[in-house]
């Protein structure tokens, strides 16, 4: 999609190159949001690791720098700002 439009893009493979939770911390600043918010709930990773709800904002962003396929994505950055791109097209809200 954004390819289609022209717009340059650097992408960053969660797997091979997982977030750091300093990170993840400075992405969930940008989003204005925090871990839950972006937890994938349903990966295997979050039953494997037996998650009840009641984790701490601090145990949940060390669970998603172990395990990367816990954070939602995509997510685009742009400056201070940064969008789920779930969605695909709300990626296109940094750029417009």
């Amino acid at each position: 999609m954004l390819e289609k439009r022209g717009i340059e893009f650097e992408y960053r493979e969660y797997r091979d190159d997982p977030l750091s939770e300093a990170e993840i911390r400075e992405v969930l600043a940008r989003l204005g949001v925090g871990p839950r918010e972006v937890l994938r709930t349903r990966d295997r990773a979050a039953r494997d690791a037996g998650l009840t709800g009641q984790e701490s904002d601090d145990r949940l962003i060390a669970l998603m720098a172990r395990h990367p396929t816990l954070l939602q994505r995509p997510i685009g950055i742009v400056g201070d700002r940064a969008v789920l791109g779930r969605p695909a097209k709300r990626l296109l809200d940094l750029v417009d």
